[in-house]
């Protein structure tokens, strides 16, 4: 059995309060849905700024009525302190109960995407750099038991070697890239002078369901698949032979609990969380268009090559053997694996009729 199986048979024998920043994106939102159903108390913070509320609408209809009571959301925002702190507290409105405080912090909330830093670096840093900065004083002020982070193989920036290991890191190249090694800078610092437990979890292109296909921020993977589905062209940036370490959601979702939940020896650390293989932009159009043909898609376009963009890292690939060693992390899901899991959402996603507003379910329990 591995750690991360133990660990989802003894969570819910011993329920903890979370607090999961972002959890209306991509990827907290599978983390509410993992938490819940592990009969855990969830607080949520999210300002709608990327995430979805449609995510946290998947998400109920998802998890048991019983569950989705243990759920508190509020809508605020990381640049403001006071929100942060608001968070740290749960409130079971619901349930009834006393007010807990939040023991493990996961904090996702950020604004992704090396082109849109470059575009607006001020925005970019107030959120990634004052809003982790607050996350971290009201975690320290509420007295946390661990805090994870999402940190980013941006931080490798034009530092050459694969498969690139946690310890080797280049110059960064965007301001996106200088914001997240910021980030992992101050959990540092406040390790050292607060004695604030914290793990960052470096992530690699990671893809699954609820990953937004639209904007000019899309991801390539939801991006890709989408025009596939609508018959569109498909743009790969460069000559398609740079290549990527593709990591299927659910991996991010083990690596998040593990590391909240991680011994005293490996707090304090960052660590790359992906699978260990390396991907061209090439194989992986090929690959979405063989994945589209086994639900009945056919796709028979080529696809057009542009410019390499800039800010972008050429190769990138992990070395996990520190996850492995130190977290116990064993990703279950390699691209193939990932793809097919997450195929039929994607599909049915395009086939969907758009929403109809942008607010949150009137059953989101809010404060």
């Amino acid at each position: 059995m591995t750690r991360y199986q133990r660990l989802l048979l003894d969570l819910p024998q011993t329920p903890g309060t979370w607090l999961i920043t972002g959890v209306a994106g991509f990827i907290g939102s599978n983390l509410l849905e993992t938490l819940l159903e592990l009969d855990q108390r969830v607080v949520g913070l999210d300002n709608f700024a990327t995430g979805q509320p449609r995510n946290l609408e998947e998400v109920r209809r998802q998890v048991s009525p019983e569950r989705w009571a243990r759920f508190q959301f509020i809508r605020g925002d990381i640049r403001h302190l006071h929100d942060c702190r608001q968070a740290l507290i749960f409130v079971p409105v619901a349930t009834g109960g006393p007010p807990r405080p939040v023991e493990h912090v996961l904090h996702q909330a950020a604004l992704g995407s090396v082109p849109r830093s470059l575009e607006d670096p001020i925005t970019t840093n107030a959120s990634n750099v004052d809003g982790f900065l607050n996350m971290l004083v009201a975690a320290r002020d509420a007295g946390v038991e661990s805090f994870t982070y999402a940190a980013s193989s941006s931080t490798y920036g034009d530092h050459p070697g694969l498969p690139k290991v946690e310890e080797q890191i280049g110059r960064p190249l965007s301001p996106y890239a200088v914001t997240k090694y910021i980030n992992e800078l101050y959990a540092d610092t406040f390790a050292r002078s607060y004695g604030l437990h914290s793990i960052g979890l470096r992530y690699f292109n990671v893809f699954g369901r609820r990953q937004d296909p639209e904007g000019a921020y899309a991801a390539v993977i939801p991006k890709w698949t989408a025009a596939m589905l609508r018959g569109e062209e498909v743009f790969i940036n460069g000559d398609g032979s740079t290549s990527r370490d593709f990591c299927y959601v659910d991996n991010a979702v083990q690596a998040n609990l593990l590391a909240a939940c991680a011994s005293a020896e490996a707090r304090n650390q960052v660590y790359n969380i992906a699978v260990g293989e390396r991907t061209s932009l090439d194989r992986l159009f090929h690959t979405l268009r063989q994945n589209l043909a086994k639900n009945g898609v056919r796709y028979n376009q080529a696809p057009r090559y542009r410019d390499f963009r800039s800010g972008d890292v050429h190769h990138s690939q992990a070395d996990i053997g520190k996850a492995q060693r130190l977290l116990g992390y064993a990703p279950q899901y390699d691209l193939q694996a990932g793809l097919a899991r997450a195929m039929s959402w994607y599909i049915a996603q395009n086939l969907a009729p758009a929403p109809t507003s942008s607010r949150p379910h009137t059953q989101l329990a809010a404060r």
